[in-house]
C-alpha cells in the first residue's frame, strides 16, 4: 500500500506545481489588461482601511454604517463642489480677458519673427558677396587666367512653399504642444474614471466589509488563518497612518503654493490655488500639471512676466515635493526609509503606470509586516533588529559606539 500511495502524491505535487506555474505564467502575460483593476482593488482597499476607523467611531452612535458612510461621501462631494465654484469666477475672467488679449499677444510675436527672416536674408546675401570676393581674390593670387568679375548674385527671397521660415515653424511647434495637451487630457479623463469607481467601490465597501474581508480569508488555508488576521490588523493600524502623511503633503504643497502666489495675484485668488494644488495633489504627475493651468491663465491675464514667475514658482514646488517633501513625509510619518519610498516608487510606476505612486508607500509597508509575520518567523526567529543594525554597522565598518 504504502509503495503504490508515493508514486500518486508526487504525481500530484509535479501537476500542481504545473498548474502554478502555467497560472503564473498566464497571469504575467495578461497583467498589462489586469492592472487598471488591480490598482483599482488595491485603492479601494486601502482608502476603506484609511477611512473605517472614522466609521467605527460614528458608527456607535448612528447604530449602523450606512449613515456615517454617506455624511463621508457628501462631506467629500460638497468640497470638490465649493472648492469648483470658487475657482469658477477668476478662472472664468482670466478666460475672457485672454481670448481679448490673443490677437495682441500674436501680433507682438510675429513682428520680432518677420524682423528676424529680413535679417536673415540680408545676411546671407552679404555673406555670399564676402565669399564671392575671397574667392576671386585667392584666384588672382594663384596667378589663375581672370574668367572675369565675379558678381554675386543676391539670393531670392524664400518663401513659404520654397523653405520653412520661423513662423510656420513655430505654428507647428505650437500645434505639436496642442496635441501634448490633447495626449494629457485623455489620460486625465481616464484618471477620473478610475477615481469615480474606486469613490463608489469605497462606498460600497464601507457599508458593508465583511464579506469582502470574509472571501480573502476564504482563499486562504484554515491553519494560515491567525497569520492572515495579525497581518490584517497590522496593516489596518498602519494605513491610517499612510493617510494622515498624504494628507500632511498635501497641506504642505497647499501652503507652498499659496505662499508662492500671494505676491502675485493677492490672497483670495492665492487661496483658491493653492486649495486646487492641495486636493490635486493625490493625482500623480497629472495633479500638478493640472493646479498649474489655473495660475497659469491667471497670470497671462496679468501679461507680463508673470506667467514665466508662475511656471518657474509650479516647477521648483513640484521637484521639491518629488524629492524632498514626499519620500521625507512618508519615510516619518510611516516609519519607512527614504530611498525604500523612492524605489518602491518606481516599482509602481513600472506596474500600474502614473496612478501606481498612490499605493507606493503602503506597499512597501504591506511587504515589509508580510516579511516580519513569514520569513522572519520562519528563518530569523532570534535575530532582533538591534541584531541587524549591529550585523549592518559591522558591514559598513563602523564603530559600535555609533549605535549605543
Amino acid at each position: 500500500m504504502s509503495n503504490n500511495s508515493e508514486p500518486e502524491v508526487k504525481s500530484r505535487s509535479i501537476s500542481f506545481y504545473v498548474i502554478l506555474g502555467a497560472g503564473l505564467f498566464a497571469f504575467i502575460q495578461t497583467f498589462s489588461l489586469l492592472s487598471p483593476i488591480l490598482l483599482s482593488f488595491l485603492l479601494v482597499l486601502l482608502l476603506s482601511l484609511a477611512i473605517n476607523p472614522m466609521i467605527s467611531r460614528m458608527r456607535a452612535l448612528t447604530g449602523g454604517r450606512k449613515i456615517p458612510t454617506g455624511l463621508v461621501a457628501v462631506a467629500l462631494v460638497a468640497g470638490i463642489v465649493l472648492m469648483g465654484w470658487a475657482l469658477f469666477g477668476p478662472m472664468k475672467d482670466s478666460v475672457v480677458t485672454i481670448s481679448e488679449s490673443l490677437p495682441d499677444y500674436w501680433e507682438r510675436l510675429q513682428k520680432p519673427l518677420i524682423k528676424m527672416e529680413q535679417q536673415s536674408v540680408l545676411f546671407e546675401q552679404k555673406l555670399q558677396t564676402e565669399v564671392s570676393t575671397e574667392i576671386a581674390k585667392a584666384d588672382s593670387e594663384a596667378g589663375k587666367p581672370a574668367v572675369g568679375p565675379r558678381v554675386a548674385q543676391p539670393t531670392p527671397r524664400k518663401t513659404p512653399e520654397d523653405s520653412k521660415s520661423l513662423r510656420s515653424s513655430l505654428t507647428e511647434m505650437f500645434k505639436g504642444v496642442l496635441g501634448s495637451f490633447s495626449a494629457v487630457a485623455f489620460n486625465g479623463a481616464q484618471i477620473l474614471v478610475v477615481f469615480v469607481t474606486v469613490f463608489f467601490g469605497v462606498v460600497y465597501m464601507l457599508m458593508n466589509p465583511r464579506p469582502i474581508v470574509g472571501a480573502m480569508l476564504a482563499l486562504l488555508p484554515e491553519q494560515h488563518h491567525n497569520q492572515a488576521l495579525v497581518i490584517m490588523q497590522r496593516i489596518g493600524r498602519f494605513i491610517p497612518a499612510w493617510a494622515g502623511a498624504t494628507l500632511l503633503g498635501m497641506v504642505t504643497i497647499g501652503v507652498l503654493v499659496f505662499l508662492l502666489m500671494w505676491p502675485i495675484f493677492g490672497f483670495m485668488d492665492a487661496l483658491v490655488l493653492g486649495m486646487t494644488a492641495a486636493v490635486l495633489e493625490v493625482i500623480p504627475f497629472l495633479g500638478p500639471i493640472f493646479s498649474a493651468i489655473p495660475a497659469i491663465l491667471l497670470a497671462l491675464s496679468k501679461g507680463g512676466m508673470t506667467p514665466l514667475w508662475v511656471v518657474l514658482a509650479y516647477i521648483s514646488v513640484q521637484a521639491l515635493e518629488s524629492n524632498v517633501i514626499l519620500p521625507f513625509i512618508m519615510a516619518r510619518g510611516m516609519k519607512l526609509h527614504p530611498l525604500a519610498v523612492i524605489f518602491s516608487m518606481l516599482l509602481c510606476v513600472a506596474a500600474f503606470g502614473v496612478l501606481g505612486v498612490l499605493v507606493a508607500a503602503p506597499m512597501v509597508a504591506i511587504v515589509s509586516i508580510v516579511h516580519d509575520e513569514f520569513y522572519r518567523k520562519i528563518f530569523l526567529p532570534t535575530v532582533t533588529d538591534a541584531d541587524l543594525d549591529r550585523l549592518a554597522g559591522i558591514a559598513l565598518h563602523e564603530k559600535q559606539s555609533v549605535y549605543k
